[in-house]
């Protein structure tokens, strides 16, 4: 039984891993909008709209990311339940098979994982489109 949950405990550390460099990501988006919104109260008309530009790039970018830790978040609690359910399918003769149920929790926790992963890549994209080294004003 401990064997058939080492892999799923593993991919709870790879998703957890996940989660804090993706709410690390958050954390530096929203930060960066409460910058630029103090910016915006004294900017003058030319860079106002700059200012908005960068701005809604960020609330798209939070949005991606919000979406992502929630299927993230989802994946690691049906990877917590896979195991409670691989435990109590071993240590209970009363249980009945969960076998196909297991699976079905195992497969729903890989498409939320792939689906946090897909999100996660499309706001690093953005985040890469809207990324301004070297220009000079």
């Amino acid at each position: 039984m401990i064997q058939l949950s080492v892999a799923p405990v593993f991919l709870l550390t790879g998703v957890g891993a996940l989660l804090g460099v993706i709410t690390n990501r958050l954390t530096r988006v929203v930060d960066r909008a409460r910058l630029i919104e103090e910016r915006l109260r004294d900017a003058p008309p030319d860079e106002q709209h700059k200012l908005d530009e960068e701005l809604l790039a960020l609330e798209q970018r939070a949005r991606l990311i919000y979406r992502a830790v929630t299927l993230l978040v989802l994946s690691a609690l049906l990877v917590c339940a896979l195991v409670g359910g691989l435990f109590i399918t071993a240590y209970y003769a009363w249980s009945p098979d969960l076998t196909r149920l297991l699976a079905g929790v195992f497969s729903v926790a890989m498409l939320s994982l792939i689906g946090g992963l897909l999100l996660f890549l499309r706001e690093v994209y953005i985040a890469t489109q809207t990324l301004r080294i070297g220009h000079r004003k």
